[in-house]
């Protein structure tokens, strides 16, 4: 597998990812997607703890692995040690990128900073991914995902108003964190190729929540007003909303443009609803929000769901079903992109998963591989990248380095 040729924009990169979970592995998945040489550097012992999560599946396989570690060279090292931290350097020295999502400081302690790291390869962009970055009263406190989250403003607007706040049903801040990282790699990329210098990029859990969180500070600055949670709407915004069909099914509907409410109000029968002064403007519906949304669900739950897509789809008025995984493996719009992809597996035979994403009309990212096994590359790596003796491999195994 090290000599399998890759392709994709990122193709002739190489990359030393020292993440652990979610936000920094996933910045390697996307670098992989697209294809720069993404070499993982794993515990010997144990691996990935994404290895272990998830549902139990047979021979102690996980179906985060799959993904997560997908398109990686896996590469044992105990960087605890000496010897394991020497050659991680020695690698990191070859490469373009590194990636790391260690507490802050533990890089220093094991005299791997960046300024170090860059004394032989000045050219090195590295990415360090933490809680709360790597300055700042935080800056050494362990952070995970949902902490990001929290403190970027997520977690307090999400969920029932009735209810304590919610989560969104998957690691949003890790993920929101690793994108931030890899468009901070893309610019360090194109800040390189013009001085040959490169930098760090330095991405917070909670930075990168707040970053999406569109006006929820300008907003309280300027009017005092503190964003609440408010369930499935957007309070002023409607209509915009999930609603009842027959059955027990639901729709999406999103009709809160004037033009897109005219086409909505046609296809309900009900076209004087748009001279109807408690609707007839954008700040009109918002002001009247609850009982649109009470018409509009007295009109939609007459309806079987895929008559009623069908019907404002005809009339253009944007709706949608809410989908689940069986949903999207049979959906005609996800076939025809290819956006769910099989690949071929050692232990299920072939598994399905997510595309890599956005789609590059010369040079789009794919799934080459799925995540390989715990240092299924290490020997071949060590020996072609750094040159490594049979004997010296068998040294560094025996002492638990690899």
């Amino acid at each position: 597998m090290t000599s399998m040729p890759n392709d994709g924009p990122l193709a002739g990169l190489r990359v030393i990812e020292m993440g652990a979970l979610i936000a920094g592995p996933f910045c390697g998945q996307i670098l992989g997607d697209f294809g720069a040489e993404v070499i993982k550097i794993e515990d010997p012992k144990s691996g990935d703890p994404m290895r272990q999560w998830g549902r139990s599946l047979p021979k102690g396989q996980s179906p985060w692995w799959p993904v997560i570690g997908r398109n990686k060279k896996s590469v044992t090292l105990d960087l605890r040690t000496p010897e394991g931290r020497e050659i991680a350097q020695d690698l990191i020295a070859t490469a373009d990128i590194a990636i790391e999502n260690f507490r802050p400081g533990t890089l220093e302690k094991w005299g791997m900073g960046y300024e170090a790291l860059a004394d032989r390869n000045p050219g090195l962009i590295m990415a360090r991914i933490s809680g709360f970055g790597q300055t700042g009263p935080y800056a050494e406190r362990a952070g995970y995902g949902l902490i990001g989250e929290a403190m970027g403003g997520l977690r307090y607007v999400t969920g029932e108003p009735d209810r304590p706040p919610a989560r969104a049903g998957i690691s949003i801040g890790d993920s929101l964190t690793a994108m931030h990282a890899v468009m901070g790699i893309g610019m360090a990329l194109h800040h390189r190729a013009r001085t040959g210098r490169g930098q760090v990029i330095d991405a917070a859990l909670y930075e990168s929540v707040l970053a999406v969180m569109e006006n929820l500070v300008t907003e309280y600055d300027l009017t005092g007003y503190v964003r609440e949670r408010s369930g499935s709407i957007l309070p002023g915004i409607a209509p915009s909303n999930v609603y009842p069909c027959a059955q027990g099914d639901t729709i999406l509907i999103g009709g809160n443009g004037d033009t897109v409410f005219a086409r909505l109000c046609e296809a309900m029968g009900r076209p004087e609803l748009t001279a109807d002064p408690r609707y007839a403007t954008h700040a009109a519906r918002g002001a009247n929000q609850t009982e649109l949304d009470a018409l509009i669900g007295d009109w939609t739950k007459t309806w079987r769901l895929d008559d009623l897509l069908a019907h404002l789809d005809a009339k253009g008025v944007p709706c949608g079903r809410i989908f689940r995984a069986p949903d999207m493996l049979e959906h005609e719009q996800f076939v025809a992109r290819e956006a769910i992809v099989e690949t071929p597996h050692p232990v299920f035979g072939k598994v399905k998963m997510q595309n890599a994403f956005p789609k590059l009309s010369e040079t789009p990212g794919k799934v080459r591989w799925p995540g390989p096994a715990l240092g299924e590359h290490t020997e071949a790596v060590l020996a072609e990248v750094l040159g490594l003796t049979p004997e010296r491999l068998a040294e560094l195994r025996a002492m638990g380095v690899i």
